[in-house]
């Protein structure tokens, strides 16, 4: 056996480790007459209980080099930092954070939302990078260092395919306002359009007496933008709910014909190319967004949409879901555990500093989050004083905010055109950044990938029929809700607990020269699975059934949900149990090969 390759196996073991040196089978070596006398023990290498995988030969404590092989890598250090930043920063950041800035306490809600970000975020941001640069595996095949858990791997390849089938759908309403907004006037600033109602009101007649005591603004479904969108974008209207999908609607399936050609010639050629494009789609939001900010800054009224999103009520802080709101909020801004972070890294250089590449990147992805909200609430600041309402009546999250009030406010401006593409030409590169993790996640042939995958997405994207937007509800709620926060909950007891905190920090100190320090090993054994088994049971706890507006799912769609969601936390056990069945050996010999990786 393995341990019987040295003449005193127990004492070469721990003298080795002693030394931090490990023991690996050369790639390049013709195998001998047994599997024995292909290993050899060397004084500059050491076999751990873990498997038998090429590191480097220095000292503990000494930064290594790579084995060499044929894995592609970063063109230039600057393409891994925009693409990790572009992953991270996506719609959310634009449509959710600031409302619920807003909503749970103003300036009170950071303080949750750094404390979260601080004790679990990062540590789990820079876990993933890690991981991944030491491995250099995607999101399932890096479970060799504990096969009991390579479920995950497969849960969330799962989870990434159902939020292909919605996000490329939203990239393409986004470049459909594009198209639309590539005219002398723009085409929701009016209601004598065929596409309107007999109730449709323009917006500039709009009063409370017209919206009715008890409505939002916001809320309100015939004002010309409004109807724009659910009469001539989605086509709403010609559907009853989500038991009457309607036909496709051609328009919009040629914008996600677009986005799906866009997407796949960013990656063809894998990294590179992937790595080029970012120069364009990282950056471009960052300029929009200080752009729209200054002009915002001049608008009347945009003081008192600023004072609004920095207002600290502090009593807000009583309540629960303002800190669940916070856990969630940072879990889903950073994007840990959709393996994305993982695939990302495994293309860096082995002696990569993984950890100041952690603590910049999330750190930028949440400065931008705030920062996105100074440029919302200043629009919506003046919405509110041309309209003559509260803050709360203009403020909204999710598409109400992109694709209804925010447009509307543009139309308003002079130069309306030119600040209209400016905007959606924001929405169409944050999504397009967030949407290359597919391919990415599955480490096969490049070509293949993103042929088979986008083609899935083309041919399964099932939003840009007339009750689509149900169907975007429904995935968004349920495909990457609790089910990416249990995927994530095991990834990192899997790492902490049975890889082994100690034997991870040596990866990292291999790769790095030094090992993390007692607050990141803390964080990664015992804070941060905590965390996340307690967003895990208040997502649970506080799940409510489906609504969009004023239409209530019915009760089947929510059964519906939570089968989409359990189909990939599913991979999980299943793939545990399988295992466990097909390893032959005693129990405790299979207990050794699936959850420490001593596999013949």
């Amino acid at each position: 056996s393995d341990h019987q390759l040295c003449q005193n196996p127990q004492g070469a073991v721990r003298a080795t480790r002693r030394r931090g040196l490990r023991t690996h089978r050369r790639e390049d070596e013709h195998p001998g007459p047994s599997r024995a006398q292909a290993l050899v023990c060397r004084p500059a290498e050491t076999y751990t209980s873990t498997s038998i995988i090429p590191t480097p030969g220095l000292r503990a404590g000494l930064q290594g080099t790579a084995p060499e092989d044929d894995r592609e890598t970063w063109g230039k250090k600057i393409d891994f930092l925009l693409s990790v930043i572009g992953f991270a920063v996506d719609l959310a950041n634009v449509w959710r954070f600031p409302y619920l800035c807003y909503k749970n306490g103003g300036g009170a809600f950071l303080i949750p939302y750094t404390l979260f970000l601080v004790i679990a975020g990062m540590p789990l941001f820079y876990m993933e990078l890690a991981l991944g640069q030491y491995h250099r595996e995607g999101a399932a095949t890096v479970w060799k260092i504990c096969p009991f858990f390579k479920g995950v791997g497969y849960a969330v390849i799962i989870i990434a395919l159902y939020v292909g089938f919605y996000y490329n759908v939203i990239i393409a309403w986004s470049l459909y306002y594009l198209f639309s907004s590539m005219t002398s006037e723009l085409p929701w600033l009016t209601c004598d359009n065929y596409w309107n109602s007999p109730n449709c009101t323009s917006h500039k007649s709009i009063t409370d007496s017209v919206i009715g005591n008890g409505s939002s603004y916001a809320k309100y479904k015939f004002t010309s933008p409004a109807e724009f969108n659910e009469r001539r974008v989605l086509h709403l209207h010609e559907s009853g709910g989500i038991h009457d999908l309607g036909p496709p609607r051609w328009d919009l399936t040629l914008c996600l014909l677009a986005v799906v050609i866009i997407l796949y010639f960013s990656l063809w050629k894998g990294v590179k190319s992937s790595g080029k494009v970012v120069y364009i789609t990282a950056t471009m939001p960052y300029i929009v967004l200080f752009v729209l900010l200054i002009r915002g800054a001049t608008l009347k009224g945009s003081m008192k949409g600023i004072t609004a999103y920095l207002s600290i009520d502090i009593n807000k802080l009583k309540n629960l879901e303002v800190w669940t709101d916070a856990a969630t909020q940072i879990f889903y801004s950073l994007g840990a555990g959709f393996g994305v972070l993982i695939a990302f890294s495994s293309y860096n250089k082995f002696n990569n500093n993984c950890y100041r590449d952690a603590i910049l990147t999330s750190t930028v992805n949440c400065v931008t989050s705030f920062f996105s909200g100074f440029a919302i609430f200043s629009v919506l600041g003046y919405m509110a004083e041309k309209r003559g309402v509260d803050i709360k009546d203009v403020a909204t999250d999710g598409p109400g905010l992109v694709f209804i009030i925010y447009p509307e406010a543009i139309s308003t401006l002079p130069g309306s055109t030119f600040w209209a593409i400016v905007f959606f030409i924001m929405l169409v590169t944050l999504g397009l950044d967030s949407s290359v993790k597919f391919p990415l996640i599955v480490q096969e042939d490049a070509f293949w990938v993103n042929f088979n995958s986008k083609l899935i997405h083309l041919l399964f994207s099932f939003p840009p029929l007339q009750g689509g937007m149900y169907v975007v509800t429904l995935l968004d709620k349920y495909a990457a809700g609790t089910a990416i926060l249990f995927a994530v909950l095991i990834e990192a007891i899997g790492v902490a607990w049975f890889y082994g905190v100690d034997r991870f920090s040596e990866d990292i100190e291999r790769m790095m020269g030094f090992k993390p320090g007692l607050y990141w090993r803390l964080c990664w054994k015992f804070v941060s699975p905590a965390f996340l088994l307690f967003v895990v049971i208040a997502s649970t706890l506080t799940s409510s059934g489906l609504k969009y507006n004023d239409y209530v799912f019915p009760d089947w769609s929510n059964h519906l949900g939570w089968m989409v969601a359990l189909s990939s936390m599913m991979f999980v056990p299943c793939y545990a149990i399988y295992k466990f069945l097909t390893v032959p050996g005693t129990l405790k010999e299979v207990r050794m090969k699936v959850l420490q990786n001593v596999e013949k």
